[in-house]
């Protein structure tokens, strides 16, 4: 190759390597593998966390996802009621720990506090490996059609005020559900898919959720007046 052709390629080299994306080698750490859009997608974060090393803990979840731990934990803790799968009563626990995530949001924080016996709470366990599953499926379902929508009404503390109220009012219509009725099981979605919308930065998808949730809503108090009128004429 004549010494100018050579010149040109060695300068589109330089230019072309400094704009390249780095790609993951066989000894990168799992979070660092895949595409960058795989990466940077909901799930491939969670999943990224789920293959580190360390513990799978509520503590270490809040240590890795730093200012969008409020989202992502509404997803995890609320995605267990929200899924069709049987609990053993695991689902109260975690409203509850959602709840006070609520309140903080509401109040400003952007740092959480929990309990410390309640940051040991393990969350991808073997017992917990089909609510992981479904959650995934979820979550990887809803990135397939989502794209950043009014991405601008999005982190703000009256949008973060709005967005703990609305998680704070579908929780508790999910804590105080009746039993085995599956009537968390909305609320529970609509705050899981609230706080994807969040994630997503995707305003149709957060509205969605709250529909979700709102419909949830009426249906336990629609049901849960019926229940109680049938119950008071019989007595």
């Amino acid at each position: 190759m004549d010494p100018p052709k050579r010149a040109a390629w060695a300068t589109y080299y330089r230019v072309f390597m400094a704009h390249a994306p780095n790609t993951a080698t066989e000894e990168s750490p799992p979070e660092e593998r895949g595409s960058s859009g795989e990466r940077g997608k909901v799930s491939g974060q969670i999943e990224a966390w789920l293959e580190r090393e360390g513990d799978k803990t509520l503590g270490g979840l809040i240590d890795v996802f730093e200012e969008k731990s409020f989202a992502v934990l509404f997803v995890v803790l609320l995605g267990v009621p929200a899924l069709p799968l049987p609990t053993g009563g695991a689902t109260h626990v975690f409203e509850i720990i959602a709840a006070l995530l609520a309140l903080q949001l509401i109040a400003g924080r952007d740092e959480i506090w929990l309990p410390e016996r309640w940051r040991r709470l393990e969350l991808a366990g073997p017992k917990q490996q089909r609510f992981v599953a479904g959650l995934m499926k979820l979550i990887r379902w809803l990135e397939r059609f989502s794209r950043p929508r009014l991405a601008f009404l999005f982190n703000h503390r009256l949008s973060n005020i709005a967005f703990g109220l609305i998680a704070l009012g579908f929780t508790a219509a999910a804590f105080f559900a009746p039993p085995f009725t599956g009537l968390d099981t909305l609320p529970a979605l609509g705050v899981v898919l609230l706080s994807l919308g969040v994630l997503l930065e995707d305003v149709i998808v957060g509205i969605v959720g709250v529909v979700v949730g709102a419909v949830g809503v009426a249906l336990e108090i629609i049901l849960g007046s019926a229940v109680f009128h049938g119950v008071s004429s019989l007595v």
